[in-house]
């Protein structure tokens, strides 16, 4: 503290507090990661603002670029997802495009799973398709159906475990094995289902070509991306996706593409996410665990002529699940036959619910229902030409019981 003699103008007062020299000590030790906040970085010098490099985290250049509160989330994003490298990006969604925008060009082509997650089919049938980039559908329960879709134009094929809405969990390691016969093609994961935790996509034990007999091929996905906005925020109030990888020359090629987007995430969603993952696994098995209970029940519904999770001997994909995973997330969805419930019926059933929200997404603490017109939405699998309605509950944090008491009073409006 100084003291002062001479009265100073009100400019020379926002130049003292703009340049004031006081530094806080260092050494300060927190549970959370401190939040750094910055569009502009300052350099001590020309020879630093020349030299400094931000594409490989060993220094600092942009806010857009990296912070000292971005890299620390990214660093534990990679090893939460079992990759070395992370992208941050406003959403799940901005996630997926920023793939499409890095690897594809005007001619190429990419395969999507009949049960992709619908935004990104969206995304490739209008904005990819005006710049001239196919798109092209394969059954994702049917290696052979991927292998005869694949053709020289295919440059990027999408998984995703479990299917969006329906749940069909994939022979992931088959259809890997087709995609390594095509060395031209990136095989990238919607991770957002197994979170990281799950399975490792990375690590599948996919056989090439060039392995020895009797030796395993550790490479998995390629990349996966993974919608934030789920469990790692945990508490339905932050948007935020992210892209994983483990190859360096496919990371610098999506970080480009990255940068030139203008791509960035709030500081104050990225400390809220950072707040959030060392719970995330606890979070996880509670949900997975009250949905197995959910599930179990609503198999003994007469109201519900089909009940969809990867964890039931019954459910499409189940013994692929069983292969791979240690968690089946907080997801079921139950089927009712058109032929006996109107969608009016079922709005009604959906409508009575107490403790279930009608909102989109899921994750969060709140339990989430959202109703799906059967008609149309698959061309591939037992779902396929089907009348009817689905709908899928999002299993929050409450109690059990009562959210199974919940299910069985609105299942009186059925009638």
């Amino acid at each position: 503290m100084t003291s002062r003699t001479q009265p100073r103008s009100l400019s020379e007062a926002a130049t003292e507090l703009i340049h004031h020299p006081y530094e806080a000590p260092g050494g300060f030790q927190s549970v959370q990661p401190g939040v750094f906040k910055a569009s502009t970085v300052v350099f001590e010098d020309t020879a630093a603002l020349r030299s400094r490099e931000w594409k490989d985290k060993t220094g600092y250049t942009y806010g857009l670029h990296g912070t000292p509160t971005t890299f620390v989330l990214e660093e534990r994003l990679a090893t939460l997802e079992g990759g070395r490298q992370v992208l941050l990006a406003p959403s799940g969604l901005a996630a997926i495009a920023l793939v499409g925008q890095a690897l594809l060009k005007a001619g190429d082509e990419l395969l999507l799973p009949d049960n992709v997650y619908g935004p990104s089919r969206d995304f490739a049938r209008h904005e990819l398709a005006q710049w001239g980039i196919g798109t092209g559908f394969y059954d994702p329960m049917d290696a052979a159906s991927l292998a005869a879709a694949i053709t020289p134009r295919t440059r990027l094929v999408w998984l995703e475990a479990a299917g969006s809405v329906t749940l069909e969990f994939p022979d992931l390691p088959g259809l890997l094995k087709v995609i390594r016969q095509h060395a031209q093609v990136v095989a990238a994961l919607d991770n957002t289902w197994g979170a990281g935790l799950a399975f490792n996509p990375f690590d599948l034990g996919v056989p090439s070509a060039n392995t020895a007999q009797g030796a395993s091929d550790t490479r998995g996905v390629d990349l996966t991306v993974h919608a934030l906005t789920k469990y790692p925020s945990g508490g339905g109030d932050v948007l935020m996706g992210a892209v994983v990888t483990r190859d360096e020359r496919l990371h610098l090629q999506l970080k480009l593409t990255h940068m030139r987007l203008g791509l960035g995430v709030g500081l104050n969603d990225v400390e809220l996410l950072l707040r959030g993952l060392p719970s995330m696994a606890l979070r996880y098995a509670a949900h997975d665990a009250s949905t197995r209970q959910i599930a179990a029940w609503l198999q003994t519904r007469a109201e519900v002529s089909r009940v969809l999770h990867p964890a039931l001997a019954d459910s499409p994909g189940h013994a692929h699940w069983q292969a791979c995973c240690h968690g089946a997330a907080g997801l079921v969805s139950i089927v009712f036959d058109g032929a006996r419930f109107s969608a009016q019926q079922v709005d009604a059933f959906v409508d009575a619910l107490r403790l279930f929200k009608i909102g989109y997404s899921w994750g969060g603490p709140l339990s989430l229902v959202m109703p799906y017109g059967l008609k149309g939405m698959r061309r591939f699998g037992p779902l396929a030409g089907q009348q009817g309605t689905l709908v899928r509950l999002a299993v929050g944090l409450e109690d059990t019981t009562g959210l199974i008491a919940d299910l069985e009073q609105a299942l009186a409006a059925l009638s």
